[in-house]
């Protein structure tokens, strides 16, 4: 089945899914900060990588996922139609592989109307689907990947306009291209990518359909603004930060939020619960809750539009436990981690407050720590701030910088959601506020992560995830 013999085939399909549960679609909030709801409703980014869901789960196993996963407080998924592993010549749970003779111009309409029934699963559970159209070694395979490389510039252009026409009427999708890919110098990977973007800005009917980014990999640019900040498609930018220990990703995602135009920017792939760490299990170990909450909230408190989380047996829905990704669990134990269980108490906490007001604060602090084991990042509102220390350090506040005579100040345990009265302090004055002992720490002398909440006494905000 070629390209143009589909169109009537979609258009039916459009009507037969119009009545089907919609969500709002997404769009850039007016600050270029934020996402919001096409009605203008904040929307924290929760998202969880789940690269191979078209590919390798049943309908049974794919419903499972998306009802856990919006159970715990996950928003978005991030998945991929052209898989990574061998995603064009081995099969999805049903025998169907994408495409006919490797062209992206002859798609195979079973594996679609497959697609087209898991993102259906997953409005049905509230979750929004962040599409990658194809995994980038789909045009650059490098050293790890399978292929084959089948897209050029005119290719890249109709296979993206063949998508964005088909999901049009989908209001539960992002945009994502690139594909853990950054484009080579000397190469025409930057127009085809360019391309493809177009091709799906055409598809869905025009820009206001289609919120888009760009997922590089972590080569030391590791952002989306590197090629595409100036691009009228790229909504928001995306940075892979990668999966090694104390990355200072506060760094670069202030990094992006600082380049003009302003974007959101968000850290779609970062260290993964339960994978090894750099790769190298031996000598560095597998990260833990604290590896990935630190990471998140690092980002999210350094101007990040939300955060997704990842862990290793789950990207790849590994059945077994014999590989380096899937060491302990399979991927149906691996979505009941703890990192995972926790992600849900960030999204609390951000929604909790009025999220489009919220800027990056380190002027807050008198001391930011000089690493990721000792950083202090503090995000601020007009009446309001939150500082996360990473390592249980005290945290010292200069008066004046939000809004309020008194202020209320209350710790928030990141693994909980619970939180703690400290008291109220005037607002003239320097406040230094130790973080409580250690209190689930297997290693009594560890420190703990400790986010510090204050508020102007006048504003009577919520309890996170009880507003």
């Amino acid at each position: 089945m070629n390209v143009k013999h589909c169109i009537l085939g979609f258009f039916l399909l459009s009507l037969a899914y119009s009545n089907f549960a919609q969500l709002s679609r997404l769009r850039v909030s007016d600050n270029h900060r934020f996402l919001v709801t096409r009605d203008g409703k904040p929307f924290f980014w929760l998202g969880d990588t789940g690269w191979e869901l078209f590919h390798r789960l049943n309908k049974q196993d794919a419903e499972f996922y998306l009802k856990k996963r919006a159970e715990q407080g996950f928003n978005v998924i991030q998945a991929v139609v052209l898989a990574e592993l061998n995603g064009l010549h081995s099969p999805n749970a049903n025998g169907a592989i994408p495409l006919n003779q490797d062209d992206p111009e002859k798609p195979n309409e079973s594996y679609f109307q497959y697609v087209d029934t898991i993102i259906d699963l997953a409005a049905k559970y509230n979750l929004y689907i962040a599409l990658l159209p194809t995994w980038g070694d789909k045009l650059f395979k490098d050293s790890w990947g399978k292929g084959p490389e089948i897209f050029d510039t005119a290719n890249a252009f109709s296979y993206g306009e063949w998508i964005g026409k088909r999901y049009r009427n989908r209001t539960n999708i992002v945009w994502v291209i690139g594909g853990d890919r950054s484009p080579r110098k000397q190469s025409q990977d930057v127009a085809i990518w360019r391309a493809m973007a177009k091709g799906i800005t055409r598809g869905v009917g025009g820009p206001q359909n289609a919120l888009m980014t760009f997922h590089p990999q972590p080569d030391g640019t590791s952002s989306s603004s590197q090629w595409f900040q100036e691009d009228g498609w790229l909504g928001m930018n995306m940075l892979q930060t990668g999966h090694c220990r104390d990355t200072p990703v506060w760094e670069m995602i202030y990094d992006d939020y600082t380049k003009l135009p302003a974007k959101p920017v968000l850290n779609g792939e970062n260290i993964y619960e339960e994978m090894p760490v750099c790769f190298n299990s031996k000598e560095l170990g597998y990260a833990s809750p604290f590896d990935v909450r630190k990471s998140a909230y690092l980002s999210v408190f350094a101007g990040a539009c939300g955060h997704t989380y990842g862990c290793g047996p789950v990207i790849w829905f590994s059945e077994t436990k014999d590989h380096l990704f899937a060491a302990f669990h399979n991927w149906r134990e691996a979505i009941l981690l703890p990192g995972a269980e926790e992600m849900k108490y960030l999204r609390a906490l951000m929604e909790s407050r009025p999220m489009l007001e919220l800027v990056p604060a380190q002027d807050l602090l008198f001391d930011q720590g000089s690493g990721v084991s000792d950083r202090i990042q503090a995000v601020r509102g007009t009446d309001f701030a939150f500082i996360y220390s990473a390592y249980g350090r005290i945290i010292r506040i200069k008066p004046g910088k939000i809004g309020g005579k008194t202020l209320v100040a209350h710790w928030y345990d990141p693994r909980s959601g619970k939180i703690q009265l400290i008291g109220s302090f005037e607002n003239k004055e320097v406040l230094v506020f130790t973080p409580p002992l250690p209190a689930h720490s297997p290693v009594p002398s560890q420190k703990e992560d400790w986010v510090l909440m204050l508020d102007n006494a006048q504003k009577a905000y919520p309890i996170p995830g009880k507003g």
